[in-house]
């Protein structure tokens, strides 16, 4: 049976900075422009988690610019809680402009930790939506909570 809206929770924002270092960037290959984004200063924060980027620890946005004028990208991010667990995130999206200019980004993050206390994250398959700002990017990040009978 179809569903008419995808059930979801939402789990938190993640906000990454990644406008304050110089982004290298290789023009004109195969597949694209490549560049990179460090991230600088990250966090992951909602009902059941408040994590954020352990300064020093490194985190990028693998940047794909395509000639259609979106662009992939693959990010990893590792972020420790504010009660000492370690959560890796890793994920890969789309993004573009809307008709109004605005980025718009899609993405499916993924979740990784060895903390009892979180490891419900792990099984989690998300969506998250996100958009650009003068800082870097914010993401909204949704649990798919059931599926069709």
């Amino acid at each position: 049976m179809a569903l008419d809206a995808l059930p979801v929770e939402h789990i938190g924002t993640i906000t990454a900075a990644t406008n304050d270092v110089e982004r290298p960037m290789v023009k004109g290959g195969p597949w694209g422009t490549k560049m990179v984004a460090t991230v600088t200063a990250a966090t992951f924060v909602g009902p059941k988690v408040n994590a954020s980027m352990v300064p020093g620890v490194a985190g990028g946005d693998w940047v794909t610019l395509r000639p259609d004028r979106t662009f992939s990208l693959d990010v990893r991010l590792s972020l420790r809680t504010d009660d000492g667990a370690d959560i890796y995130i890793s994920y890969v999206g789309i993004g573009g402009a809307d008709d109004d200019g605005n980025t718009v980004i899609r993405t499916s993050p993924r979740f990784e930790t060895g903390d009892e206390r979180y490891t419900w994250l792990n099984s989690l398959v998300c969506i998250a939506i996100g958009s650009t700002d003068d800082n870097g990017v914010t993401y909204e990040v949704y649990a798919v909570t059931a599926t069709p009978e």
